[in-house]
């Protein structure tokens, strides 16, 4: 399915209904002015991918320095509230008892808190949890991102992905749709990237430092920009405005709060990570807008298609093996050969036409091993069936 990420599906159009805005590494105060600027032009929604908190919960100005600039706070905090229409990133915290367990993962009771911004931001705003299913265990580590947990539950308590509840304000037909489906995890039906193209270091300028080929899902404005209104007015009016961490400036190479996807280049053999976090929930609130969902095989489906394509094979086996024995060893591996290759199409093809997921490893594994499988057993049968034939023979000769 990456190969038909990356690399066979149509160029999608730009979705118009969300934005795209970089945030850089500015300070509270600059938060609060480029949200403000944003904010008199009336967008649907707007959120905020970023926290501003005391980190550890250390309260002081030795190791939150940020405290220190109460007019930035206030400031901030009054963007926020005066644009009233603000979603926040929470996150969601497990309980010490079950933190490294990962058979707790998918339980109700793994989550017991949420880490929020400080009051005097998340009182005027809603959140959702920023946390993406990866296999790392810091921020830091590299980090891989094929899927969203829509909700989780939280003390017993429904607590929705910064995503959903983006796409919740905007529409919320749409998003109950997708929640109805209710699954624990949902793969995201990555339609495109950032254009990033303000190159500034002249090593790198000339050269495609794009990590994929889809590279404008939505428009998207980098700091300098939004500062000077230099855009259209109607850029943010009604639409979904999500700020966030794109780089120091559009075409920065970092790495940081970046994440390996689908859409990479090299399917094999990644080299560098291909998006933002930001980009990866404005995939998600385009997914869910659009519907356009990637579904997938019940674990029992796998199984018994597995058996399906099992059977078949084996009697196809029995047949070449009864008519044809000469040619037996040379058409089995043709035949299985054959198989895993028609297979590998269709999956590829049912992902680029209609966003379905055919996992059918158990299938292509099963396959693969029918024939020494068959080889194996052929002596058994004719033992056996020698013995029992001997035994009849001296039944009937008493």
């Amino acid at each position: 399915t990456d190969q038909a990420f990356s690399n066979l599906r149509e160029q999608p159009k730009p979705d118009e209904r969300l934005v795209l805005v970089n945030i850089g590494r500015l300070s509270r105060m600059q938060i609060a002015q480029e949200l403000s600027i944003i904010s008199k032009y009336k967008p649907r929604v707007i959120g905020i991918d970023s926290y501003f908190n005391c980190e550890g919960g250390l309260r002081d100005t030795v190791n939150c320095p940020q405290l220190l600039d109460t007019l930035a706070n206030l400031m901030l905090s009054d963007a926020i509230k005066q644009a009233g229409n603000v979603v926040m990133v929470s996150k969601l915290l497990p309980k010490t008892a079950t933190a490294n367990d990962p058979k707790k993962l998918e339980s109700d009771d793994y989550y017991d808190s949420l880490e929020l911004s400080d009051p005097i931001f998340s009182d005027y705003a809603d959140h959702g949890f920023a946390n993406l299913p990866t296999d790392a265990n810091y921020q830091e580590d590299i980090k891989e991102c094929r899927s969203i947990n829509p909700k989780k539950m939280v003390s017993g308590n429904p607590e929705y992905a910064f995503s959903v509840k983006m796409a919740m304000k905007y529409d919320s037909v749409k998003t109950m749709k997708f929640l109805s489906r209710n699954k624990d995890e949902e793969l995201i039906n990555f339609r495109g990237n950032a254009e990033t193209v303000d190159v500034r270091l002249k090593t790198l300028q000339g050269q495609d430092l794009e990590q994929s080929n889809f590279r404008l899902l939505c428009y998207d404005i980098d700091i300098n920009d939004v500062m000077t209104e230099n855009f259209d007015s109607t850029l943010f009016k009604d639409k979904i405005v999500i700020m966030g961490y794109l780089g120091d400036y559009f075409g920065d190479p970092a790495w940081e709060d970046k994440y390996f996807t689908p859409l990479n280049k090299s399917v094999a053999g990644r080299a560098n990570p291909d998006m933002f976090g930001p980009v990866i929930h404005a995939n998600t609130v385009i997914m869910i807008l659009k519907g356009d969902y990637i579904d997938e095989f019940e674990e029992w489906h796998k199984y018994l298609i597995a058996f399906i394509l099992c059977t078949l094979t084996v009697a196809l086996f029995k047949v070449i093996d009864d008519k044809l024995p000469i040619w037996y060893d040379g058409l089995s591996v043709v035949l299985q050969i054959v198989q895993i290759i028609l297979i590998s199409i269709v999956v590829v093809y049912a992902f680029v036409w209609f966003s379905f997921k055919a996992d059918l490893t158990i299938a292509m594994a099963v396959i693969a091993l029918v024939g020494p499988c068959y080889d194996f057993l052929k002596p058994v049968q004719a033992i056996l069936e020698e013995r029992l034939t001997k035994r009849r023979q001296q039944a009937l000769s008493k």
